[in-house]
């Protein structure tokens, strides 16, 4: 056996960067899905350095939340030039809501805490926490504008100054679903299914304020029942989108990860031709950095030469496995003769 380390970058393999690995669908399916359901992991785009991506992920939130509350003061201005009452509700909501990037930005900073023998994980998991209350949030959101919808049904109200509403209705929609996009492609970049999750909250908003714009001309077309329908319509569509975003952030709390993640890892551990089997494999998530534990099976070697194979494997996994912070690649022998490594 060489004792020359295997690197084996096999970079022609890596020209296409495994864009198999999320199938979004195409048509309107396709669209409907991404728009709904959007996943968290896009490893063909990540950011590999743990600092790089809180930074990044701070950043993301510092600036949509000052679109998001430069888009309530927008709708203020116009809330104080027509009076309408309900237009400032719509607009003291949005900026609650745009408020709870805040816990998320916290989770955000202690995830850059080095780990204490308390947390010897550190302290990542704080964001799937904040994606967690995020979830309630826009779950609590969907069911008080359903209710509002459900009250307009029963006893309906006229709308005043329709065409402030309106306008108040298409900036407060273009602010959110800015924000919305911006979010979850940061989320996906980093890793993060919280800031995914806040940008579906912010996608929800937008559907609110879309809601507003709707029924506002149908109100003007002669229908005074179109805002409360529509209202009760968009609810419901929050509530789907609730789902796909509940199940990302649940996942993460279970230590669940997307099952290509497996699969990349298993494909570079074969690159590794010392390894005549894969044992094992354990990824979790905390936050939005990957901890792996790998054990595979080797042929009697000696001490020096598991190390050596055990340090190929964490250069292939790292350079299929965006993400990643700790790897701990384990070897065991298929028979282990006096002076055979046991573990590395």
């Amino acid at each position: 056996m060489s004792g020359r380390p295997h690197d084996h970058d096999h970079d022609h393999l890596h020209d296409h960067d495994h864009g198999h690995d999320h199938h979004h669908g195409h048509g309107i399916r396709g669209l409907l899905r991404e728009i709904f359901v959007p996943h968290t992991h896009d490893a063909a785009d990540s950011v590999d350095n743990a600092l790089e991506a809180s930074a990044e992920g701070i950043r993301t939130l510092k600036l949509s939340l000052l679109i998001l509350l430069g888009t309530a003061i927008v709708q203020g201005v116009i809330v104080a030039a027509s009076g309408s009452v309900a237009l400032l509700a719509d607009t003291v909501h949005n900026v609650s809501d745009a408020l709870t990037a805040v816990p998320l930005w916290v989770a955000f900073a202690l995830g850059r805490r080095a780990a204490s023998r308390r947390y010897t994980f550190g302290l990542g998991r704080a964001e799937d926490l904040a994606g967690l209350f995020i979830v309630l949030v826009v779950a609590l959101s969907a069911v008080i504008a359903a209710w509002q919808a459900i009250d307009r049904l029963l006893d309906p109200r006229p709308l005043d100054h329709l065409g402030w509403v309106i306008a108040a209705g298409v900036i407060g929609f273009a602010g959110n679903e800015l924000v919305a996009i911006y979010r979850i492609r940061t989320g996906r970049r980093i890793g993060s299914a919280a800031l995914v999750a806040d940008g579906v909250h912010a996608r929800a908003d937008g559907f609110t304020s879309l809601a507003v714009v709707l029924g506002g001309i149908g109100v003007l077309a002669g229908f005074p029942l179109a805002d409360p329908i529509i209202g009760l319509i968009i609810s419901v569509a929050i509530m789907v989108l609730l789902v796909g975003t509940a199940r990302n952030v649940g996942r993460r709390l279970l230590d669940g990860v997307e099952p290509e993640l497996v699969d990349r890892t298993e494909h570079a551990l074969r690159h590794i031709p010392e390894i005549s089997r894969i044992a094992d494999i354990r990824l979790r998530w905390v936050g939005h950095r990957l901890h792996g534990d790998v054990l595979v099976v080797v042929p009697p070697v000696t001490l020096s030469e598991a190390n050596r194979i055990a340090a190929a494997a964490d250069h292939a996994v790292r350079k299929h496995v965006r993400n990643l912070d700790s790897l701990s690649i384990r070897t065991i022998a298929d028979a282990e003769p006096e002076g055979a490594a046991g573990t590395s």
